[in-house]
């Protein structure tokens, strides 16, 4: 991976994004190059139930097992995240059926795959409705006028149980003054 890349990195919005489609979101980087990049809003999960669009995967789905608002871009679609077994932890290993390797274990699976086959690879998988795109340079641009805060990931952002609080919590976690952009009011306006 070319390290001026992000792929698998979190994008938090600031604070002063400005953009209701992304106020207070954390973006997983699912894919980024010189054409552009495509993530997904990892802490905006809806009321939707899994089961209800796609029954064969809701036992399957890491709690909450709803479907996530995924971003504003091809709604009416769907894609499932999900993280291999440690057993797969060495990168040259071939992946298994119906699961792309996107950083480290974590992937896509595809959902056209058989559920029973996929979830005997995987530890946990989350559904989500839609994307956020960008593209060439757009995303790039929007991280030089700090829109954005470019933060590493770990698997369990993908797959807290509280996603609500998410944003909040990977900021803290960075200290310094991301930590303290965590305490900001809801609108800073009101600051």
């Amino acid at each position: 991976m070319n390290e001026a890349y992000l792929t698998g990195r979190l994008l938090v919005a600031s604070p002063t994004l400005g953009d209701s489609n992304f106020d207070r979101s954390v973006v997983f980087l699912v894919d980024h190059d010189e054409s552009g990049a495509l993530g997904v809003v990892i802490n905006r999960p809806s009321k939707i139930d899994v089961g209800s669009i796609l029954p064969d995967w809701h036992v399957y789905s890491t709690r909450p097992t709803v479907v996530f608002h995924g971003g504003p871009v091809g709604r009416d679609s769907a894609l499932a995240l999900g993280v291999l077994l440690p057993r797969h932890d060495a990168l040259e290993d071939q992946e298994p059926l119906g699961f792309r390797r996107v950083f480290g274990r974590l992937g896509l699976v595809d959902l056209d795959a058989s559920p029973e086959d996929v979830a005997a690879e995987i530890s946990n998988m989350r559904v989500f409705a839609g994307y956020a795109g960008w593209e060439s340079e757009q995303l790039e641009e929007e991280i030089r006028e700090g829109a954005w805060f470019v933060v590493p990931s770990v698997p369990e952002d993908l797959f807290q149980e509280d996603p609500e609080h998410l944003w909040r919590d990977v900021l803290r976690r960075q200290g310094g003054e991301l930590a303290f952009v965590a305490t900001f009011p809801e609108d800073p306006t009101l600051n």
